[in-house]
């Protein structure tokens, strides 16, 4: 009988309960699209590294001594020679040396083809037998202006075979003839650049080196040939199998897509957390509007259990109704992402079980859990409520729940504490669980703020709109807990954009002070992607008209005390000034085994001038540098300051940067004079201290602007809960608004209140969630400021936005319930029981 019972509820409340689908639909649809384009993603790869180099039995490489080198510039290179050793070991078939680095190719519009910064490689290679691309036209590379692009470069770039174009590698930028277009296949994006070996040797490594020597097997397992080829190789040289060359690209690959996924899910959640508050309200007013009718049931015999288990059923069908359509949207948005992606999101979708088993269970459990209490309350509606209308549900104490939301919000703030304290092994974890306790203690909290806040809104409503602003501010006030449930939802949204968003303006503040304070250089020369400054560049630079001094500037890491460490080389003195360092103890000297580092790594390390310290280089050697002088903090330079000598003698890493710290006049025909010395490396950018706050900027700017596209999910949800509310709010009033309009209301009167209602509401939320999101960036600010967030900034002109977004957001959830309501029938209004 109560399925019968339940499915006749989900007939007669079909709108009702289709809004709080929506919620459900968009909460699973980005768990589903993430879960989905994440498998996609992991699949194409998996294709892509199970084709390249199947044929690989053995590789030869240099020991990864220290984290990074895979550039082919950090660690050692392998000699030529060795690649004859190799001939005569027994197993061995066709050994081929790689050569693998920088090289990026300038289309016809003078613009490097690719992303230059943070985006696919831009990888330069040998052109080999066993190369992974095919020539779809044109031949082979031969002699040292000749090169292959593959096909997509070559579209991007609008160049073809027969056209003579500027390739950017480590070295000198080269005018080299396209002489053939490969298939690469679905490369995700890379740009790649092929040459002759000797070419691709002087330009990419040095001459007579390589990347690393792949073979075949003549016959032995890939083990045995391991370690034949193992007992011939130098010291500083290991021997990997194929399928272990394999399996480490695949697991980088994989923990990439892993965080994400994570990264993605963690919106997903979000969407699904703010969806549950307003399952949670719906539910709570269907069961408060249908107490005569759950009272009857009571009354004809129906158990407690009964009436639970019917509104847990209307939960579980809409959960199901929710999760199949969240999961075709789920669909509909990976593609998207793959769209997006562009040729690294070719290949179609994968379907597995995964996204759509978490779909279900995320979309059901979400749904159900939220329409627990209501339906725990819908049980305890005595008999007796059949046969009178003054009943309502019965309402827990608010003393319990002011205890028990001061209580979460106090831990949740404790828990954020510790995750940014860095007392907890994964801050992620503390900061997450906290942020959600101080989320659940606030909407405890919230009908008790409600009152107030509710009142000082609608003030000038009811003091300018006369009767509708009045009875908008008292509808509003009428029941707090529904009110602050609606508004809670839109809270948390807001909340998490304000806190992205004051993080945003607190990085751009402290970079602002950062360049003032640190930046002493009259100019920055810096390269857009890993090509660098080289040699021939900074002859230019040095010889530009109005330069006095100018200093290379490089980067790597070593390992110092058995761990990796970051460092930067140059010229001590000139980087004292362009970096505007306090030396504390010692001097700013340069030698060929000098370091300098700053007070807190020496206070750590015990370390005082003249101190030796045994720094590993990438290529596996250990210098014993002397410790020359300690600074203060410096964020542009870093903990550690070596000298170039150290840099050079073992890497073959260009200079990242010039500063060019002395000019005769740092005036606009200097820049200019720089930017025509330069005119022949695209990949070079001459920037003052104004540009470089500038391109900081637009960095932080576009962080904040892709997070808070993500969480504008969550208001979108929100926004459903405010019409929800509403829609259910005139239906339950639908007896008052006939009276209302009975004695005299408008039919636009009508609609004004139930629009101030709606704003009141909206503009509650936001400003629960401004004041939390600005407590939360604050926080992180403090947390931070060790790490260059030193500086606190409230962007007020936004948080005043989001405040009008709200109000618009309001206006517009009221547009389907006034409009409905306006169209009521007065006197079947005032009949409704």
């Amino acid at each position: 009988m109560m399925g019968k019972v339940t499915l006749r509820n989900l007939a007669a409340h079909k709108i009702r309960l289709v809004l709080t689908a929506v919620a459900v639909i968009l909460g699973v649809a980005f768990v589903a699209g993430t879960l989905i384009f994440t498998d996609s993603m992991n699949k194409r790869f998996d294709e892509v590294f199970s084709s390249i180099g199947e044929d690989i039995a053995v590789d030869v490489r240099a020991k990864k001594v220290v984290g990074g080198g895979d550039d082919g510039m950090s660690a050692q290179p392998v000699p030529a020679s060795v690649l004859e050793t190799l001939k005569g070991v027994d197993g061995v078939k066709d050994p081929i040396g790689n050569v693998t680095g920088y090289a990026a190719v300038v289309g016809k519009d003078g613009e490097i083809v690719g992303t230059p910064q943070n985006g696919p490689p831009q990888l330069g290679v040998n052109w080999t037998s066993s190369g992974f691309f095919e020539l779809t036209s044109g031949r082979a590379p031969q002699g040292p202006a000749e090169v292959v692009v593959d096909e997509a470069t070559a579209e991007s770039g609008g160049l073809a075979v027969g056209d003579t174009t500027q390739v950017i590698t480590a070295g000198p930028p080269q005018r080299m003839k396209i002489v053939g277009l490969a298939d690469t296949g679905n490369m995700m994006g890379t740009t790649i650049t092929a040459f002759d070996t000797p070419t691709a040797q002087k330009l990419l490594l040095k001459p007579g080196y390589f990347s690393d020597i792949e073979m075949g097997s003549a016959g032995p397992s890939e083990e045995e040939l391991r370690d034949r080829v193992a007992r011939v190789l130098p010291q500083n040289l290991e021997a990997i199998t194929g399928t272990e060359l394999r399996e480490d690209a695949q697991s980088d690959v994989a923990e990439m897509m892993g965080f994400f996924r994570t990264f993605l899910l963690a919106f997903a959640l979000i969407s699904i957390f703010v969806g549950a508050f307003i399952i949670f309200n719906t539910f709570s007013m269907l069961v408060a509007q249908r107490t005569r009718e759950l009272a009857l049931l009571r009354a004809i015999g129906a158990a407690r259990a009964q009436v639970t288990r019917a509104v847990i059923g209307e939960a579980v069908a809409v959960g199901i109704v929710g999760s199949t359509l969240g999961l075709a949207a789920g669909a509909g948005l990976a593609s998207l992402l793959q769209t997006q992606m562009g040729d690294a999101g070719e290949g179609g979708l994968t379907f597995t079980a995964t996204p759509v088993i978490w779909s279900y269970v995320v979309g059901i459990v979400v749904t159900v859990v939220s329409a627990y209490f209501p339906a725990r309350r819908a049980a305890k509606i005595p008999p007796v409520a059949a046969m009178r209308d003054d009943v309502a549900l019965p309402q827990r104490s608010m003393r319990i729940r002011i205890a028990l939301g001061s209580l979460l919000t106090a831990v949740g703030a404790g828990l954020i504490g510790l995750g940014l304290a860095g007392d907890a092994g994964n801050p992620a974890i503390p900061v997450g669980a906290g942020a959600f306790a101080v989320f659940i203690g606030v909407a405890m909290l919230a009908p008790v703020i409600s009152v107030p806040v509710l009142r000082v809104l609608g003030a000038p409503g009811a003091r300018l709109m006369g009767s509708p602003g009045r009875l908008a501010r008292q509808n509003a006030l009428r029941n707090p807990r529904r009110t602050a449930a609606t508004a809670a939802a839109l809270m948390i949204g807001l909340a998490l954009i304000t806190t992205v968003n004051v993080l945003g303006a607190t990085m751009r503040a402290s970079i602002d002070e950062q360049v003032n304070a640190q930046f002493g250089a009259d100019y920055l020369v810096q390269s857009q992607g890993a090509g660098g400054v080289n040699a021939e560049a900074q002859r230019k630079i040095q010889g530009t008209p109005g330069v006095v001094t100018a200093s290379p500037t490089y980067d790597g890491e070593v390992k110092i005390d058995g761990k990796d460490v970051f460092y930067v080389a140059g010229d001590a003195r000139v980087l004292t000034e362009a970096a505007r360092l306090k030396i504390v103890s010692g001097s700013a000297t340069t030698g060929p085994a000098a370091i300098m580092v700053d007070e807190d790594t020496a206070k750590d390390r015990g370390w005082k001038v003249g101190a030796v310290v045994p720094v590993q280089f990438p290529d596996g050697k250990t210098e014993r540098l002397t410790l020359t002088g300690v600074y203060a903090k410096s964020d542009l330079i870093g903990p550690r300051l070596l000298s170039p000598q150290a840099h050079l003698k073992h890497t073959l890493k260009p200079a990242v940067s010039i500063m060019v710290v002395d000019t005769a006049a740092a005036d606009a025909a200097t820049r200019t004079a720089l930017e025509a010395a330069l005119a022949g490396y695209p990949n070079l950018e001459v920037a003052d201290q104004a540009s470089l706050k500038e391109d900081a900027r637009a960095e932080v700017d576009g962080f904040v602007t892709f997070l808070t596209i993500l969480l504008i999910m969550s208001v979108i949800i929100a926004a459903v809960g405010v019409i929800n509310t509403l829609a259910l709010s005139v239906i339950e009033r639908t007896r008052e608004i006939g009276l209302l309009r009975a004695i005299g209301i408008s039919r636009r009167q009508l609609r004004r209140m139930i629009r101030l209602e709606s704003i009141m509401i909206a503009v509650f939320g936001a400003v629960l969630g401004m004041g939390i999101g600005i407590a939360f960036g604050a926080a992180l600010q403090n947390a931070l400021a060790d790490e260059g967030l030193g500086v606190l900034a409230i962007p007020y002109g936004t948080l005043v936005v989001y405040l009008v977004v709200a109000a618009v957001i309001g206006v517009l959830a009221a547009l389907w319930p006034a409009w409905r309501a306006g169209r009521m029938d007065v006197l079947k209004a005032i009949s409704t029981e």
